[in-house]
């Protein structure tokens, strides 16, 4: 990863601090809905997979729909103007590629915001009603998720990252690898739960199949 030298030693703005504050006021939305939708003997995982699905839903909607409308038709980042256009070109003093319409990384919000966003209201409208069935699509979600991940990362690592700035704490520990490890680390968390119940289900109806076959 490539380091590029920060122009201005006040990396840490006002807009640094209503982009945090944000998704800190989304992580608190998401905690609340879970106390309001989910019963209160739920499983610890289960509300942690609801906090996580409504936080990330969220998240793709205002933040990356945002940029999906700013990076569309001929606008970018860098020349739009408000409160997302802002944000945005916070992020992008980190990733430059969030400013100029990169085409890699809008095709891929484009599958996120568009994909990803409904399918964790899909899942989250499942597990408010305990169907067993939203662990295949928790793993489906996840999958798409790592994917995207690692085709944001990828293209940029083997190119020598010349559109990252890793000069400071903020831009490498925080936007760059907090704000996208969450998205690694907690969809195969998620895929680990499921896959846990997916098999334990199909050994159980392997199991009475056998059994029946026997009788």
């Amino acid at each position: 990863m490539s380091a590029k030298v920060t122009t201005s030693p006040d990396f840490f703005t006002q807009t640094s601090a209503y982009s945090l504050g944000f998704v800190a006021v989304v992580g608190l939305a998401a905690w609340l809905s879970a106390k309001k939708f989910l019963p209160k003997n739920a499983r610890w995982q289960d509300k942690v997979t609801w906090i996580w699905l409504a936080f990330d839903a969220m998240i793709h909607f205002t933040f990356e729909g945002s940029f999906l409308y700013l990076s569309v038709f001929g606008r970018q980042v860098n020349t739009s103007t408000g409160p997302f256009a802002e944000l945005w070109k916070e992020y992008a003093r980190a990733d430059a590629r969030w400013g100029v319409s990169d085409p890699t990384v809008v095709s891929l919000e484009l599958l996120t915001v568009l994909g990803v966003g409904p399918m964790c209201c899909y899942v989250l409208k499942q597990l408010a009603s305990n169907d067993p069935a939203r662990h295949y699509w928790i793993v489906v979600l996840s999958t798409a998720e790592l994917y995207g991940g690692f085709m944001t990362f990828g293209p940029e690592w083997l190119t020598g990252s010349p559109s990252l700035d890793t000069s400071n704490f903020l831009y490498l520990w925080v936007y760059l690898f907090f704000m996208n490890f969450l998205w690694v680390i907690i969809p195969l968390w998620l895929m680990y739960d499921s896959y846990g119940h997916i098999a334990k289900s199909l050994r159980f109806y392997q199991a009475s199949a056998t059994k029946n076959k026997t009788k």
